[in-house]
């Protein structure tokens, strides 16, 4: 069986230890072994990252771009190797895969142009004959930790930002999806990217994430996934005034309006909620029904939901893949028997499923006849699992919408703009969707959330400048 290694200062690094990638629509296809990273490793990673900055921070922005955008026409030169890779490692199906795998490609070529837009201002000094300049430098060394849900998206859109701007860049990819990276990185190696500008240690969150957060060499991390892990990489990385960008979860609303067209709240719900095996952070978790609509929306729903073909990532006329692994599959699991426990409470779908190969494959499940202060309506189960809260008007879905210790994102289904515009005002999240799944967002345009769902500068978009960059302020007096 093939080992693969971690990728440090332009060369592979044989490991001692390897582990398992599993594919889980078929636990006995094993995707590869690779390399259990340790400290050793990651200070390696940082060094070689150390000494590539400088030089990397000087070169041309043209230089850069030029890069950057041929990661991106190497990404679609083989998209269907990648995707096919992606959706083996990961489970999602297919098409879900190919367009992950475009994504990143349009992220790379975004940020090609954006490295050489890169912008200072000058401004008049208060003092006659003094000018004032703003400036934009690069922080360093970041350190990249990445989830398992997006393998090659979400590493694409923190790492594209961070050599644009002239950076360089230690990553860990999520221990379940390793794959996609160290593809990413041969790309990255065969474009010619200078040795040491991007570097890739695999491993587990403990060790090898753990010593990225705490390395002295690391001037800046971003962060996606739980928000314990999150807050725990917050406290570390502030405690030597490192640079801290977190994205973590959601517990996200979608308003079904009295006066919703229920066609397109369907499917805004059944996108939202159950697609990527609803293992995406901006997923629908929470549906929310104006009391007028309640009974032949949820019809619908339903029907809807029995419809959907569970199975193999890479089987024709799947659209629900697998559970991720084993530990995320009892984690959905154990949500489901605690909403069937509960008084009022009933529960539509939610079996687990058999197909010809053996896989974590869960069927989308909904849970009627709690309020919004039930367990599963408050945490993150981050699975195919969506409760459904009843409400009475418009004023008691923004409450209910708004009642989460998270915001990220948030949607509605109406066909009043009076009720739309109110509904994005009054929204306590980062994004809002009028009409649209709350999964699903553009390469090019900022994203974040709000209160325990985002800390730091929006990701994406040309607002990344903001976390990937610092401010210089001169003052000359010629």
């Amino acid at each position: 069986m093939e080992r693969f290694e971690s990728y440090v200062g332009g060369r592979w690094m044989a490991a001692r230890e390897h582990r398992e990638n599993v594919n889980p629509s078929d636990t006995s296809d094993i995707v590869g072994l690779f390399a259990a990273g340790d400290r050793d490793d990651v200070d390696a990673a940082v060094t070689a990252a150390r000494m590539a900055q400088p030089d990397w921070a000087a070169a041309s922005p043209q230089t850069r771009a030029d890069l950057l955008e041929s990661v991106a026409a190497r990404i679609l030169t083989d998209v269907d190797r990648l995707a096919e890779l992606l959706a083996r490692e990961e489970g999602k199906t297919r098409g879900e895969a190919e367009a992950e795998v475009r994504r990143a490609a349009q992220i790379f070529r975004f940020f090609a142009g954006e490295a050489v837009r890169l912008a200072g201002e000058t401004q008049d000094s208060i003092r006659p004959g003094v000018t004032v300049t703003h400036r934009r430098e690069p922080v360093g060394v970041v350190g990249v930790i990445t989830p398992w849900n997006f393998p090659i998206a979400i590493p694409s859109w923190k790492t594209a930002p961070a050599l644009a701007y002239g950076n360089t860049v230690v990553l860990k990819p999520a221990e379940l999806v390793p794959a996609s990276v160290i593809e990413l990185a041969r790309i990255i190696d065969d474009a010619g990217f200078p040795p040491g500008v991007f570097n890739v240690v695999t491993g587990s969150g403990g060790v090898v994430g753990d010593a990225i957060v705490t390395h002295p060499g690391v001037d800046a991390v971003t962060f996606t996934g739980s928000e314990p892990v999150g807050r725990g990489i917050a406290v570390a990385a502030a405690g030597r005034f490192a640079k801290v960008q977190l994205e973590l979860g959601g517990k996200n609303p979608l308003v079904i309006a009295a006066d919703a067209d229920l066609d397109v709240a369907v499917d805004c719900a059944v996108n939202g909620a159950f697609f990527s095996t609803g293992q995406r952070c901006t997923a629908s978790s929470r549906l929310i029904v104006d009391d007028a609509v309640y009974g032949p929306f949820v019809e619908r729903l339903r029907a809807r939901m029995a419809a959907l073909r569970v199975g193999h990532a890479l089987a024709p006329g799947t659209e629900i893949g697998p559970v991720v692994d084993g530990r995320q599959l009892d984690t959905d699991l154990r949500y489901l028997d605690l909403a069937r426990t509960t008084p009022g409470a009933s529960v539509h779908g939610g079996d687990l499923v058999e197909r010809d190969t053996k896989g974590h494959y869960l069927a989308p499940a909904l849970i009627e006849g709690l309020d919004n202060d039930a367990v599963v309506n408050r945490e993150e189960i981050f699975g195919p699992v969506a409760g459904v809260i009843r409400v009475s008007g418009h004023d008691e879905a923004v409450a209910v919408a708004n009642d989460t210790e998270f915001g990220l994102v948030a949607g509605i289904c109406t066909t009043s703009l009076a009720l739309a515009d109110d509904f994005q005002r009054r929204s306590r999240t980062g994004m809002v969707m009028v009409n649209l799944p709350t999964a699903g967002v553009d390469p090019h345009v900022a994203f974040g959330g709000r209160r325990r769902s985002s800390y730091g500068p929006k990701e994406q978009g040309a607002h990344a400048r903001d976390f990937f960059t610092e401010y210089k302020i001169a003052y000359v007096r010629p």
